[in-house]
């Protein structure tokens, strides 16, 4: 085990480097505007993929956006990416980060999008203002409260918390996130 920990920390150090080089090259509002564009296509690719989910998102107190990356060699993997969170009501984004930690067999990379759904502001204030970790893997279709309802390819990850994963071929069928955690990023919300 410590050396699974030993060579995952590695990993990381060694890919987190590159990340840092290529945002530091970049302004603030050069980094917003890219996360914000970034949101924007999120959405769009979304909407269009699963016209429903622009129903749940009008309806929400507020939804995030966050662009992945991550690599997998062998046993160890990790990722990184950043998000935007938007709170109905209010003009002003709050910016996030993202680290993903992955353990077991495989090798690859790959780069994904990621939605989540607040349906109410205890669920949104919680992922906003203390960060929030996320274990687990769950199907893509959940059902929604005890109606019978059901939102096709989100899942029901947290209390008042729905998810989409969008890959390279579309709608995730499965969404696996093992190890990650949201947090502000202090820099861009200054």
């Amino acid at each position: 085990m410590t050396k699974l920990l030993t060579a995952l920390a590695v990993f990381l150090c060694l890919t987190q480097p590159a990340q840092a080089a290529f945002y530091d090259s970049k302004t603030v509002a050069q980094q917003r505007a890219d996360i914000l564009k970034t949101n924007d296509q999120t959405l769009q690719r979304l909407y269009r993929l699963e016209p429903h989910a622009r129903e749940l998102v009008d309806k929400s107190a507020g939804y995030a956006t966050f662009s992945n990356f991550g690599m997998k060699i062998f046993i160890a993997g990790g990722g990184s990416g950043s998000g935007v969170v938007f709170r109905k009501g209010e003009a002003k984004p709050v910016f996030m980060k993202m680290v993903e930690v992955q353990a077991g067999l495989g090798i690859g990379i790959k780069s994904f999008n990621v939605i989540f759904v607040f349906e109410n502001e205890k669920a949104l204030n919680s992922f906003i203002n203390s960060g929030w970790e996320f274990g687990g893997q769950a199907t893509a279709a959940a059902k929604y409260e005890n109606n019978g309802g059901s939102y096709q390819g989100a899942t029901n990850v947290s209390d008042g918390v729905w998810m989409y994963q969008l890959t390279d071929s579309g709608l995730a069928a499965e969404i696996t996130a093992k190890g990650t955690k949201y947090y502000q990023d202090t820099d861009l919300n200054k």
